[in-house]
């Protein structure tokens, strides 16, 4: 059973005038789901919470997505799977880091797979804050959930 509401998804449509960044993060640990929506909330952005890779996918919010935060380590399809499942249908998402497991061999393919940031947990509020920044920077004018990838 997925832990959120499929109407929510179905129903979100923003403008096409809108200005408005959404990210999305996908963590096993529902404290760092829940830390996670409400510091990208604090910020002004729209924020949608996912346990798994998975369940993410299933949602339809990868093409609503403006910056992707997501742990490297989770039961099913681990970060680095997931990065590539979406750099197949969106190469220019901002794909964030979240761990407390690097190695080298996990640094070296997040960012081979274009990673645009990799943050240790327990992260810093403001260091991750000051990725989303930068990450959705390439959006100024936000991605309009009813587009497709026009820029």
């Amino acid at each position: 059973m997925p832990a959120y509401d499929d109407a929510v998804f179905d129903e979100f449509v923003v403008p096409a005038n809108s200005a408005v960044h959404i990210i999305v993060g996908i963590d096993d640990d529902v404290r760092i789901r829940e830390s996670l929506g409400s510091l990208v909330e604090s910020a002004g952005f729209a924020s949608f919470v996912f346990p798994s890779a998975e369940e993410f996918l299933r949602s339809g919010m990868l093409e609503k997505a403006t910056c992707l935060i997501t742990d490297i380590r989770m039961p099913g399809m681990g970060g680095i799977e997931l990065q590539l499942r979406v750099r197949l249908d969106r190469p220019e998402l901002p794909l964030i880091f979240i761990s407390g497991h690097y190695d080298d061999d996990i640094r070296r393919r997040a960012l081979a797979g274009g990673a645009f940031a990799l943050i240790d947990k327990p992260f810093d509020p403001g260091d991750l804050l000051a990725s989303i920044h930068r990450a959705t920077s390439k959006f100024p004018q936000g991605r309009p959930a009813n587009q497709g990838d026009d820029f």
